[in-house]
């Protein structure tokens, strides 16, 4: 069997409170954010399984892959590697509350528990760079090799391997490639710490770029019988989500 990704995003951030927030730069979790990691990590099925974690190098992401999966001795999680930090994870605007702080203030706040090997001077300040553009086929291109750098890093994993990956709310679709669920006016059909399994469509050699197929697990829990939409149908969707988005992207970010 295929690894299992298990997509999750990210709780309540200080910038889901008003759109007023959304000018504090890479904010933190909410305390209720901290408490829906704390449910989060009750619940969670998979904690045996898990053998890597990944995130979005985001404060409000890593702090919710460590507080809802990282190690403690007072319960039954294991002691996994670092969570790893994946540039390419971040959400999709270049607003204050999605662009994140510098290399050395991630070392000075989470380097202890942290990977960070992918991060680099001047990461987070480059937004004429298309890899961090807002423009709809450069999110494209991004949730891409999104998928192949976890595709590459999860190369030598067993079979039964579970792994964790914390991201944003809008990103996730492009991610997925999956809009379906998406209600107007928001700019996510995920809610604060849902977590839904996928596995590769392909994971092997250097192939064309990977899809994320949900598990049949996953979407039965989340839609009982209702079928999947099909290519067409997702199409149309992912038209009138883009459209959706527009209004959260410009000119005042996304969540």
């Amino acid at each position: 069997m295929p690894v299992t990704i298990h997509l999750v995003r990210h709780a309540q951030g200080l910038h889901n409170l008003c759109r007023e927030n959304e000018a504090i730069h890479d904010p933190r979790l909410t305390q209720i954010g901290e408490q829906q990691c704390e449910t989060l990590r009750a619940q969670f099925p998979h904690h045996k399984q898990v053998t890597r974690l990944f995130a979005s190098p985001l404060r409000r992401t890593l702090q919710t892959c460590l507080l809802s999966f990282g190690y403690k001795e007072t319960d039954q999680v294991p002691q996994h590697p670092p969570v790893v930090a994946i540039p390419e994870l971040q959400e999709v605007a270049d607003s204050p509350c999605d662009t994140g702080s510098d290399a050395a203030t991630l070392k000075q706040e989470f380097a202890a528990l942290v990977d960070l090997h992918c991060i680099y001077d001047g990461w987070n300040s480059t937004p004429e760079w298309v890899s961090w553009s807002s423009k709809v086929q450069d999110l494209h291109a991004r949730a891409k090799k999104a998928r192949l750098v976890l595709r590459e890093m999860l190369e030598y994993a067993g079979e039964d391997d579970h792994v964790v990956v914390v991201t944003h709310g809008a990103f996730l679709h492009f991610l997925t490639e999956d809009y379906y669920g998406v209600e107007p006016a928001r700019a996510t059909g995920w809610e604060n710490t849902e977590f839904r399994s996928f596995q590769f469509s392909a994971v092997e050699g250097c192939g064309p770029v990977p899809s994320l197929i949900e598990t049949v697990d996953s979407w039965e829990r989340r839609h009982g019988d209702t079928p999947r939409p099909t290519p067409k149908e997702q199409q149309k969707l992912q038209e009138v989500y883009i459209w959706q988005l527009g209004q959260f992207i410009a000119p005042e970010g996304s969540h």
